[in-house]
């Protein structure tokens, strides 16, 4: 059954009232109800329209931030054969928050790494919310040095709030983890693609996207800090949120202007969580088509070509 959004409830009570209508015409056989169900669906679908052509940065968010919202795991599955996942930092734990390993992708061997939210209470605790600790990128930078090694292309999947913030990740080094994986993605010459799914939260999206490409799913975000927190420290009241939301340019449509991303993967019509399996083989469709551009650059090019991504950031977005 979906999940609504505060700004969806009418779009629930339309949707509910045709599925009330079949459920009267399934219990009564004499019952025709399938012209009113179906003007009910086609007002659902024009109001469905009208609610996804121009959500606020806040709306965005909300999206972002979806249960139902395909997950690191689902893309993994679906896009990826032969994946064996690579646990551990060879130091002190594995962190369930960031999963990771090697596969093929359309045949052609990587290394894939992402955030993981899981999918219901018991995993989503065991993942700590797509919130990785230290260990988690200290991972990523182990399997990003593999990848280097055996000239492997690493796609990464970003969906977090942002790092976890907790005493323990602060005392094994939380930052130093973030900032080595962060310089690990500008060190290694291999292609490197990102693609932020869902959230894109502060230095613990850029440890992952710090890349050669970076797409954005259509409803995704992007930013230093969430809304909430920005609206915290700006206005001491985390229910400014939207008003922080509006100035932090946070959307797919900010970030590619600005430089910081470089391609815009559409949705679906409601959002990805409406329809999973075609956003992530619209994702899929992303990904083969970012490797193709860098097809055929060596090492010392891809490096350079990150380095001036990264150099170049907010140029255009900031003169404009």
């Amino acid at each position: 059954m979906t999940q609504y959004l505060d700004f969806e409830k009418p779009l629930a009570e339309i949707e509910g009232k045709a599925e009330e209508l079949r459920a009267l015409a399934r219990a009564n056989e004499e019952m025709d109800t399938t012209a009113e169900a179906k003007a009910l669906d086609a007002k659902a679908a024009t109001l469905l329209d009208d609610l996804y052509a121009s959500l606020t940065p806040w709306r965005k968010c909300q999206v972002a931030r979806h249960p139902e919202r395909p997950h690191c795991k689902n893309y993994i599955e679906a896009l990826f054969t032969e994946y064996t996942p690579l646990a551990g930092d060879r130091n002190f734990a594995d962190d369930l928050a960031v999963m990771g390993g090697l596969a093929r992708f359309n045949d052609t061997p990587v290394v894939v790494i992402g955030h993981e939210k899981g999918n219901d209470t018991k995993s989503r605790i065991e993942r700590n919310f797509g919130m990785a600790r230290p260990e988690g990128y200290r991972k990523a930078v182990r399997l990003m040095e593999l990848a280097g090694k055996f000239n492997l292309p690493v796609i990464t999947l970003v969906d977090t709030p942002g790092a976890y913030p907790g005493k323990g990740a602060e005392e094994r080094g939380q930052s130093e983890a973030i900032a080595r994986s962060t310089e690990k993605c500008l060190q290694i010459g291999v292609p490197l693609i990102s693609v932020i799914i869902g959230e894109g939260g502060s230095g613990g999206a850029v440890a992952f996207a710090t890349a050669n490409r970076v797409a954005m799913l259509e409803h995704a975000v992007y930013s230093v800090i969430t809304p909430e927190g920005c609206a915290s420290i700006l206005w001491k009241d985390s229910e400014k949120m939207r008003e922080a939301a509006e100035a932090m340019r946070l959307t797919a449509d900010d970030l590619i202007k600005l430089g910081v991303t470089d391609r815009i993967i559409k949705e679906p019509k409601g959002g990805a969580h409406r329809d999973g399996p075609a956003a992530i083989a619209a994702v899929g469709e992303a990904i083969a088509a970012m490797l193709k551009e860098l097809e055929g650059k060596d090492g010392k090019a891809l490096v350079a070509d990150r380095r001036r991504k990264y150099l170049d950031i907010g140029g255009k977005g900031l003169a404009a």
